[in-house]
């Protein structure tokens, strides 16, 4: 099989693994040795416990593979000194990762932190604050 294809194979394995259940550590390090990868997914998991993951469009370059998706989840944990809220998330992302001998070693992360405030209450919407 082609890197390409390992590569890509290896990030839907890993998705569908991750999404939807406990993310620990010991999980976490089936997949990757990036420390910041794992912190990241660790307080996302404090404050959306077993938050799932949908993949809406890959694209894989060598040893890098690009994700373009969705988290969902139900804020139930403190976020950044925000109380839970019982709502959902639903926050489109873009993620990219390297991968080195069948392992996450990179990643670079963007998200759109203001569509996850306003669906949280933390901020009106837009919309809101233009009718208002």
């Amino acid at each position: 099989m082609d890197n390409l294809k390992k590569n890509r194979e290896f990030i839907i394995t890993y998705f569908n693994e991750i999404s939807g259940a406990e993310k620990t550590r010991k999980l976490c390090e089936k997949y990757t040795s990036d420390e910041k990868l794992i912190e990241h997914i660790s307080f996302f998991e404090g404050a959306f416990p077993k938050y799932e993951l949908f993949i809406e469009e890959m694209m894989t370059e060598g040893s890098k593979v690009i994700v373009q998706g969705r988290a969902t989840g139900i804020h139930k944990g403190a976020l950044n000194g925000i109380p839970p809220t019982g709502k959902k998330m639903d926050l489109p992302f873009c993620i990219r990762y390297t991968i080195e001998n069948g392992k996450i070693t990179d990643h670079w992360l963007i998200a759109d932190q203001v569509v996850l405030m306003e669906q949280l209450g933390v901020m009106p919407s837009a919309t809101e604050a233009h009718t208002h």
